[in-house]
């Protein structure tokens, strides 16, 4: 049994706090946000106490924390967790700033404390069991990879404006993805990006439509495309074509009933959003977290796994700006 320390108590705070509450080998002791009443009100909920961040890392019967918090903090509180001798689990990204996640990863290391990057969409049944059949050599060596990523609608500008952008904030899911398929990371990333779904975001400075194509060392390639927008839901597909068939991971809908008849064949839309979509992904998560430290299972997703893709969100950025290709490492 884990006693875990939740930093941030915000939406996805809210998704993480049933998950350890939820299991068998956890508990939820402590909730802390910068809003003191959602701490309050979501730590009440669990039986657990409103403390600050500092209190958590400093109390010695807290043996995990989950980083829930605004990006621009996670690398510190990774840094200090890691220091106070408490296994991380952190939310993507790892910071923002690319030198800054290099640093928080030189710190973690010497410290020797395990660090998971919550990546969730590695742990959805569907991602999973690609992976599973491509490790098993059912379509041979993966030869092009297309991965694609719609939002519903786009978020607040407000929110655009302190996200560090597409490439960082929602893309970064899908680098990570690339990575995880594909075994290793790309040789180069080449970016296009525009703002045709809200002038707005384009006024801030991103993008809200983006492709990107990434070229690995030995020939292979994978595309994925993102949009802020698509009417009928959120669209989360990945296609693998390898050298002896094709591995495909198709839309989950909101129900499997169809209609047919002589005007045509119907189905119901994809789920609405990522809390619909990825509940199952978070569940599986938060067990394979605690797998690792309970059990001394492999942390799945390593601090230097939310570091490589942070580069490649980072070379993704300097693509789209520049319109040329971006070499890695940077």
């Amino acid at each position: 049994m884990l006693r875990i320390g939740l930093l941030g108590a915000g939406r996805i705070g809210r998704v993480h706090a049933v998950n350890i509450a939820g299991h068998a080998r956890s508990e939820l002791v402590a909730v802390s946000d910068v809003n003191e009443e959602a701490a309050q009100s979501l730590a009440s909920s669990y039986g657990a106490k409103a403390l600050s961040s500092e209190a958590i890392l400093e109390d010695a019967s807290i043996d995990a924390v989950l980083i829930a918090t605004s990006t621009d903090t996670h690398s510190t509180l990774i840094e200090d967790a890691a220091r106070a001798g408490k296994a991380v689990l952190c939310e993507k990204p790892v910071d923002l700033s690319l030198q800054r996640a290099k640093a928080c990863l030189a710190v973690a290391s010497a410290t020797g404390v395990p660090v998971m990057i919550g990546f969730n969409r590695r742990f959805d049944p569907n991602f999973a069991r690609v992976k599973a059949a491509l490790d098993a050599g059912e379509i041979g060596k993966p030869e092009l990879l297309s991965i694609t990523s719609f939002d519903p609608a786009p978020p607040p500008v407000s929110y655009v404006k302190v996200s560090g952008g597409l490439f960082r904030d929602m893309m970064i899911h899908d680098f990570d993805m690339a990575n995880f398929l594909m075994g290793d990371a790309p040789k180069t990333v080449h970016a296009v990006g525009t703002s045709i779904v809200d002038p707005e975001i384009g006024a801030a400075g991103d993008v809200d439509t983006a492709v990107v194509t990434l070229t690995y060392a030995d020939g292979r390639i994978a595309v994925i495309k993102n949009s802020r927008r698509a009417v009928y839901g959120y669209d989360q597909r990945v296609e693998l074509l390898g050298a002896e068939g094709l591995l495909s991971a198709a839309n989950v809908l909101e129900n499997t009933v169809s209609k047919a008849t002589k005007a045509g064949v119907t189905s119901a839309k994809p789920e609405f959003f990522f809390l619909e979509r990825y509940m199952r992904a978070y569940a599986a998560e938060w067990d394979a977290f605690l797998r690792a430290i309970l059990d001394g299972a492999r942390i799945p997703v390593t601090l230097a796994d939310g570091v490589a893709a942070l580069a490649m969100a980072e070379a993704a950025t300097q693509s789209a700006r520049s319109g040329q290709s971006v070499d890695l490492p940077l």
